[in-house]
């Protein structure tokens, strides 16, 4: 998908002369002729549009851009402004960078260099949203918002969660991993009472059985060997606040009989330690397993079962709702683009619609995994099949009849376009070519990536420099002389 940009003008030529210029660059446009208008449509409408970046004219009638600029910032501060005016200054341009701005352009402006200032203050944007989010999230207090994707099975999710959120109710958060139960879990703890308060997390799964009971509920000094100082655990860490025990399901049926009971009384008992600890704690818990089918195998412990679950929330899997997968995608893509400093923008339709028929094994965390990979790799604006091998493989999509993974066409064989590393394993009949001219595609590469050194040629090939003076010469090549200054034995350049 595109990116959106809102041009604010109450010119109307210029309105729709930015907009086919936006348009050329690949941006999806809307327009608002006045600053009111604007302003009503990202803040006050009824789904207000949340474009990647506005386009802004300072100098209009009524509600002019410095208004807007002023209104937007606050509400809106990662949303990135571009301004525009045919009075270049100083002064001006000071004030609405003061008030917001990402950045000021005097009209007219040449569109290599409109280019140029959006994609900048986009990246700038993706990082700024990125940030806050991350900011958001170690304060805790992420919004629904924060949470991409708009299924109907995810918002269902997000609605019991806000309805969980509201009370001291225990959760019990299931799916599958990589959905992002823990994201879940932060947003409970971010809309609830607690609010604010500590949010300790514990992967139940990735402690080690003999250190898993002085871990939650903590030591005494001199309470094993090792334990040279008190250790607070974390049920004490949580107090006041939220305790997330992730993948639960993992531990050992000792500690499940101590985590009831700490559960049921508000208490712990530290490891060694002769008095018991009042603690003030709200338990969400989470699985990747099904509890219930443990409970009747004698693998958990039926009343911590029915503790625990008391409001159970189901994250459903990545494949159950494949029409939140463009908009994730562009989210990574902003992020990592941004991240890694690169030119990539978008995705192409091929490269999307194969993204979303895929199941996802790893769910969302695997997708984001492949775009990060994607946007590293890639050295154009868009991203296509070839960006995801092991995902088009995995789908049985060609890679448009290519090796390698590069991201510009394919030449002919024997042109002279550059090849970046892709050479053409299908004819133009469809069947695939002969090995003696994938061969003489390779080799005529090589001499044009070395430049003609042909002993270097041969080094890299693995093959003997008069075997690859035959070859050429067979290819009705002109051999010439190598400009490392060595022949083949036994040939004669010509």
């Amino acid at each position: 998908m595109s990116q959106q940009l809102l041009i604010v003008d109450d010119d109307p030529v210029q309105r729709r002369l930015y907009g086919e210029i936006v348009g050329s660059m690949g941006f999806r446009a809307e327009t608002a002729d006045d600053g009111g208008v604007a302003l009503e449509m990202l803040l006050h409408a009824d789904q207000p549009l949340r474009p990647d970046c506005v386009l802004l004219d300072l100098n209009m009638p009524g509600v002019d851009g410095m208004t807007v600029l002023e209104k937007l910032t606050p509400a809106l501060p990662d949303l990135p402004v571009v301004v525009l005016t045919g009075h270049g200054g100083v002064d001006i341009a000071v004030k609405a960078m003061r008030a917001g701005a990402a950045d000021f352009i005097v009209k007219p402006v040449a569109p290599e260099r409109l280019k140029v200032t959006l994609d900048n203050a986009m990246k700038l944007g993706s990082l700024r949203g990125e940030v806050s989010r991350l900011q958001r999230q170690a304060d805790g207090g992420i919004r629904t918002d924060d949470i991409v994707g708009n299924s109907d099975a995810l918002r269902a999710t997000i609605d019991l969660a806000m309805r969980a959120a509201q009370s001291q109710i225990p959760v019990l958060i299931e799916g599958e991993s990589g959905v992002g139960k823990e994201l879940i879990a932060r947003f409970v703890q971010s809309n609830g009472p607690r609010v604010g308060k500590p949010f300790v997390t514990v992967n139940c799964g990735a402690i080690p059985e003999n250190l898993i009971e002085s871990m939650l509920f903590g030591h005494e000094k001199g309470a094993f060997t090792g334990a040279s100082a008190k250790h607070i655990g974390k049920f004490e860490e949580a107090d006041g606040g939220t305790l997330f025990l992730d993948e639960i399901g993992e531990l050992k049926p000792d500690m499940q009989v101590k985590l009831l009971r700490t559960l049921q009384e508000g208490t712990v008992d530290p490891v060694g330690g002769r008095k018991t600890v009042h603690v003030d704690v709200r338990l969400i818990a989470a699985t990747n397993r099904d509890l219930f089918a443990m409970v009747n195998e004698n693998g958990f412990r039926e009343y911590l079962y029915y503790r625990i679950n008391v409001f159970p929330l189901h994250v459903p899997p990545l494949r159950e709702r494949n029409s939140d997968i463009p908009e994730l995608v562009d989210h990574f893509v902003r992020r990592f683009a941004a991240l890694e400093h690169k030119p990539v923008t978008s995705v192409d339709d091929a490269a999307m619609a194969m993204l979303s028929g895929y199941a996802w094994p790893g769910n969302v965390r695997q997708l984001e995994n492949a775009v990060f990979r994607a946007v590293v790799l890639c050295d154009g604006e868009r991203l296509s099949t070839s960006d995801f091998p092991h995902i088009a493989r995995a789908q049985g999509v060609p890679l448009d009849g290519l090796i390698g993974a590069g991201t510009k066409a394919a030449p002919q064989p024997g042109g002279n376009e550059e090849m970046n590393g892709r050479l053409p394993v299908l004819g133009q009949d469809g069947e695939i070519r002969a090995l003696a001219d994938v061969e003489a595609d390779v080799i005529r590469y090589a001499l044009d990536h070395y430049r003609g050194q042909m002993s270097r040629v041969a080094r890299r090939l693995g093959i003997g420099r008069s075997t690859l003076y035959r070859k050429v010469r067979d290819m009705g090549l002109d051999a010439g002389e190598d400009p490392d200054g060595q022949q083949p034995e036994g040939a004669s350049a010509r």
